[in-house]
């Protein structure tokens, strides 16, 4: 009976979030109680909402002053001589631009959000692809790469699946370095080799183009934001907040509320420009952070109710003892192609804690089908997800349609979270 009613509700949990009939925060918290009301569970279920909560509050946390703190560095200007360097760099080289467009979009996307990445990087390179007459889709390709390979201990999919496990994000995020770096590697030479390929196309020579020059202009109001001389103190705050974290030191939740505080008073001393700054990148962590906690709603009802524990038994038993080491694997080569069926909530707080239990009850480690997930769900496949708007501001900016985006950069997307998963194997991750 539990089992059914476990699978009923993430069906319905999932078709309410993907046909959009329900916010995924309405439907987080309406289904699992409807649920639990229906199962006899009563008043008992307010009980399993904040034993939820509980375990999902240092995440929300984390999010919520990790997006201040990025932002605040940001709006002081800490990435700006970076972006300048790369744009004067690159020049009118093909592999240079398309590598300086893979890098540009790896920093920018240092605070976990893929529309400001877009939003920055694609105005940013957009006019040295058309000056050139270079195919945008590459410039498009470029940014999906590197902000989806780019996954971080603070990025959406790493907060939900760390959330579905109830597990810290460092336990999941830290032993996926080396796939990361692999998945780097993969993201420039990719850049290099089609960038070679775009220059003999169109048959660009640096002396054809030397008078090309990048330039990045700012509004008014970023000028007024910037913060040049404290460009030194914010990189070193930066790199101590991220370094510290990573490194495990302090948890990810103090670490970002230090950083914030600190990033705040050093570049705006006054109460009102503190202020301005915190409601200025408010809209995002308040979105992120309800998510959140609708999710330990969510959890905490699944698992208060041993509905999950009983849907995992009923597909245990389906499942060979053979064949279930298999599955974290599994779930990572199709963890891309799964981005096109299900919104990162639907997935991981429906579907991946329903095989962690599988998997754990064979003897494997249900961290590892979520370090399994990262490798493309949402990650890598976001960029060409019809189900984030983040691939709609894409093809926007570009002018580039969504069809002929998606024909283009899914065989290397997929082939990116393959050869991470592949990785991930080698090193130990988890089992083949």
């Amino acid at each position: 009976m539990l089992a059914i009613l476990g699978i009923v509700t993430i069906l319905v949990l999932l078709a309410t979030i993907i046909s959009k009939k329900l916010s995924p925060l309405v439907a987080l918290i309406a289904v699992p109680l409807i649920a639990a009301l229906i199962g006899g569970f009563g008043l008992s279920t307010g009980k399993f909402i904040i034993d939820g909560i509980k375990n999902i509050a240092p995440m929300a946390a984390m999010f919520i002053f990790a997006i201040v703190f990025f932002g605040v560095m940001s709006d002081a200007g800490l990435f700006d001589p970076i972006i300048n360097r790369i744009l004067k760099t690159v020049g009118a080289n093909p592999p240079r631009i398309l590598m300086g467009t893979a890098l540009l979009a790896l920093l920018i996307h240092l605070d976990g959000s893929g529309a400001v990445c877009f939003l920055i990087t694609i105005p940013a390179m957009l006019p040295i692809y058309e000056r050139l007459g270079m195919d945008k889709r590459l410039l498009c390709l470029m940014v999906s790469l590197a902000a989806g390979v780019n996954y971080l201990p603070w990025t959406g999919p790493t907060i939900r699946a760390a959330a579905a496990l109830k597990v810290p994000v460092t336990d999941i995020f830290t032993p996926l370095i080396i796939p990361q770096l692999v998945g780097f590697i993969y993201v420039f030479s990719t850049a290099y080799i089609l960038g070679k390929r775009e220059a003999r196309r169109l048959g660009i020579t640096a002396e054809t183009v030397s008078d090309v020059v990048l330039k990045r202009e700012l509004t008014e109001e970023e000028k007024v934001l910037r913060r040049p001389k404290m460009i030194w103190f914010n990189a070193v705050l930066a790199i101590a907040v991220m370094g510290t974290m990573i490194v495990g030191i302090v948890d990810p939740a103090p670490m970002f509320m230090v950083g914030a505080v600190i990033a705040l008073v050093a570049n705006y001393p006054q109460v009102s420009q503190q202020k301005a700054r915190v409601d200025a990148h408010a809209k995002a962590a308040l979105m992120m952070a309800s998510i959140l906690l609708a999710a330990g709603a969510f959890v905490g009802i699944m698992s208060g109710t041993k509905m999950i524990t009983a849907m995992a038994q009923a597909a245990a038993s389906a499942v060979s003892p053979d064949m279930a080491q298999h599955i974290p694997f599994g779930i990572g080569l199709i963890s891309m192609p799964l981005s096109l069926l299900f919104d990162p909530d639907s997935f991981y707080l429906g579907v991946l804690p329903v095989a962690a239990e599988v998997v754990k009850m064979f003897g494997i480690q249900p961290l590892t089908v979520g370090q399994a997930a990262l490798m493309g769900q949402m990650t890598v496949g976001f960029p060409v997800s019809p189900l984030t708007p983040a691939t709609f501001l894409i093809v926007g900016l570009t002018g580039v349609e969504l069809g002929e985006h998606q024909k283009f950069a899914i065989p290397f997307l997929w082939a990116a979270s393959v050869i991470m998963t592949i990785t991930c194997v080698i090193v130990g991750v988890f089992p083949l």
